[in-house]
């Protein structure tokens, strides 16, 4: 009998999260599923690692059903370091992260830390993909996802994912048949022009609640943007690999 792929599920909004429940669901249809997620919400980490405090780890029980849990005290990018170096005895075929509450199309790849634990599951060597659904409501309904999250974790199963690449996938806050498919996608080019606002507390101490809004500068029809607006999941390929390859000849050139 062919071995089950074991998948390693984690997440930035949190062990009890409903978006990481659900994901749990789908992966205990495909495989043997270990989850290590954080102890409270961690959105907004980016690739934050824990290293001025100690980390615990510790054996949960959420919701009953065939896999293991672990519930960690650290970031998301810790909870892929502690599953792939103490918690797992072998290698995961695949890591899952998700399902975020919230988008993180285009420049949010950066900040989030639904895809910052994906991205170190590729650091790893583990190929990974990151699940958000466009929907911030802790209640949000990810029953319309299934079946595409389903199928593409299936296809990465069987195709591979290539070392160096993690897949980053972005679902529209629609109902299933409002869904038009998948499309393959670039990260749209934009940015968050943010907004402090300033405020006192009764104690007269000046504080700062951050807000934003999100720039667009992307008119490309192949972007993530665009194919979430037009009612497709977006799947880019993201690489960790930061270098401008394009700039080294340049560089070259200065009298260095």
């Amino acid at each position: 009998m062919q071995e089950k792929p074991l998948i390693l599920v984690t997440n930035d909004d949190g062990i009890t999260a409903p978006g990481l429940r659900a994901l749990i669901k789908i992966m205990n249809k495909i495989g043997d599923v270990v989850v290590v997620a954080p102890d409270s919400p961690q959105s907004g980490m980016g690739h934050a690692i824990t290293v001025d405090n100690v980390l615990t780890c510790n054996p949960i029980t959420i919701d009953e059903g065939p896999q293991l849990e672990y519930t960690c005290s650290g970031t998301p990018a810790d909870c892929v370091k502690m599953a792939v170096n103490q918690i797992l005895n072998r290698r995961p075929d695949l890591c899952v992260s998700g399902i975020n509450h919230g988008a993180n199309s285009s420049i949010n790849v950066i900040y989030s830390g639904t895809m910052s634990a994906a991205i170190e599951a590729g650091i790893e060597g583990v190929p990974a993909i990151g699940f958000s659904l466009l929907d911030f409501k802790w209640h949000a309904d990810f029953k319309p996802s299934e079946e595409f999250v389903k199928n593409i974790t299936l296809n990465a199963l069987l195709n591979g994912i290539p070392e160096g690449v993690v897949l980053n996938v972005n679902i529209p806050n629609l109902k299933k048949e409002e869904i038009n498919g998948v499309k393959i996608c670039r990260q749209a080019n934009g940015y968050w022009k943010e907004i402090f606002d300033k405020r006192k507390s009764p104690f007269g101490k000046e504080y700062y609640w951050l807000s934003g809004e999100f720039v667009n500068k992307d008119k490309g029809q192949d972007t993530d943007i665009y194919a979430l607006e037009n009612g497709y999941i977006s799947v880019v390929p993201v690489q960790f690999d930061m270098t401008a390859h394009h700039m080294i000849q340049k560089l070259n050139s200065w009298e260095l």
